[in-house]
């Protein structure tokens, strides 16, 4: 298929894009055949490096063996099944999920998708407490496919939604690099987290029933929150009866080092996880997870959560397969390696390029923060994007990201099966990348001058 029939099927056939968003400019951008690894090949037999693992659905790789081979197999004996019916993979995956969560979690439901997995937990903390508000992180991004999930996006503007659920709010993010409230960690004690609250109680609309947020905040630029933050929110919740509910999609099971996200702070025991992306190897297939208590107190209220294809033996083989990979091959601590690899290789960059002003993130869930400036730390949005062209039409593939407006920041997510040899690669091409971005600016410099 040629560029040609590409852009005249998307002119004719396809919603249209909306610009300014990630996925917008589809039709220019290069048309995917086949996958393995961390590799993907277009239609023109162009092989690119992989470093935002599909839409993070492929952490374990492309078409990881195992995950092709269950699923084959199941496909010859059962693909779909009514959810009014149980079935052996479908429990199988309830007791291989729940012999890994950390406890007190221990009970699990399943759905299609991580928009799913979040309106379901945000439902369940409401049947369980009896409370409305839900607050969340103003740069956090919770998905955009119900009314609830959307309404938790902060990091995408709300306004562009026609209306927004009611009892949702948001708390500030705890951007260390960019302070929201001017001031410096630790000696701040995590002031932004104290006035939000305050804020949060003047605006709760009826008793509040949780609060949402990201171990790392992905789409908000890979904001890593300071330590303490999040055993300060759960000491914040447990005031107000608020169960603390964390969004694993993006952070889970390895992706940073660790099973999942929030074990990095010692002591946080949320009330319920929501996991999701890489969970199915590939195919579609999220969780919500939770203690026999809310689970208990939820369904006395009502609570069920389901889609009619939400625990289809296919996805359920799937998903038991992709646990198995996570803990027999060490995926959290491949991650480790990988992390270690690639900040290493960008503090070397730092010492010749100032447009490096923050290297953060955990395992394979990384965030390169470009700036103007290191003393001012103004945004270097274009030169980000130029960056981002450049390492496409070198092979690399990888997103941009940012708190709200910014579009500044690297956002690298390599699959956790990543060799060391393609690490390095994509670094070279990166470098590259930095190189020929500030010789370019040195070239308008000495023009201006002329």
């Amino acid at each position: 298929m040629n560029q040609k029939e590409v852009r005249n099927i998307v002119k004719r056939w396809m919603f249209p894009t909306e610009g300014g968003s990630y996925m917008g400019g589809l039709e220019k951008r290069p048309v995917l055949a086949k996958s393995s690894g961390t590799l993907v090949t277009d239609t023109n037999g162009k092989d690119y490096l992989d470093f935002q693992s599909g839409q993070m659905g492929a952490a374990l790789g492309h078409q990881h063996p195992r995950i092709i081979a269950v699923i084959q197999k199941t496909m010859k004996s059962l693909m779909h099944s009514t959810n009014t019916m149980l079935h052996v993979p479908r429990l199988r995956l309830h007791e291989k999920l729940g012999k890994l969560l950390p406890k007190p979690l221990e009970k699990s439901l399943f759905l299609v998708s991580g928009s799913d997995s979040i309106e379901g937990a945000v439902d369940l903390a409401r049947k369980a407490t009896g409370g409305l508000d839900i607050i969340g992180i103003h740069a956090g991004l919770h998905g955009s496919t119900s009314y609830v999930t959307r309404s938790l996006s902060f990091n995408w503007s709300r306004n562009k939604h026609s209306a927004v659920a009611p009892g949702t709010s948001s708390v500030l993010t705890p951007y260390c690099y960019r302070c929201p409230v001017g001031l410096k960690f630790p000696s701040c004690q995590i002031q932004c987290l104290k006035t939000s609250f305050e804020m949060a109680d003047a605006n709760f609309t009826a008793k509040p029933a949780g609060f949402i947020g990201e171990p790392i905040l992905s789409a908000g630029g890979i904001i890593v929150p300071p330590k303490g933050f999040y055993k300060m929110v759960r000491e914040e919740c447990d005031k107000r009866g608020m169960l603390l509910i964390f969004d694993e999609a993006q952070t889970g099971l390895g992706k940073t080092g660790k099973l999942f996200g929030f074990q990095h702070e010692d002591g946080v025991k949320p009330d319920i996880i929501a996991i999701s992306k890489h969970f199915g190897g590939g195919v579609p297939i999220s969780a919500v997870c939770s203690t026999s208590d809310v689970a208990q107190k939820a369904v006395d209220n009502g609570y069920f959560a389901t889609r009619s294809h939400a625990t289809d033996p296919l996805l359920c083989a799937a998903g038991e397969e992709s646990l198995s990979i996570v803990v027999d091959e060490d995926m959290p601590g491949k991650a480790a390696k990988i992390e270690k690899m690639i900040k290493g290789a960008f503090r070397k960059m730092a010492k010749e390029f100032e447009l490096i002003g923050d290297i953060r993130g955990r395992g394979v869930l990384l965030g390169i923060e470009l700036v103007k400036d290191r003393k001012s730390k103004e945004p270097a949005n274009a030169e980000t994007q130029k960056v981002f062209d450049y390492c496409m039409d070198k092979g690399l593939i990888f997103q941009v990201r940012g708190v709200r407006d910014l579009k500044n920041v690297i956002r690298l997510v390599p699959p956790m099966t990543t060799p060391k040899e393609q690490i390095d690669s994509a670094m070279s091409i990166i470098y590259d990348a930095l190189r020929f971005v500030v010789k370019g600016k040195q070239r308008r410099k000495v023009g201006v001058r002329g």
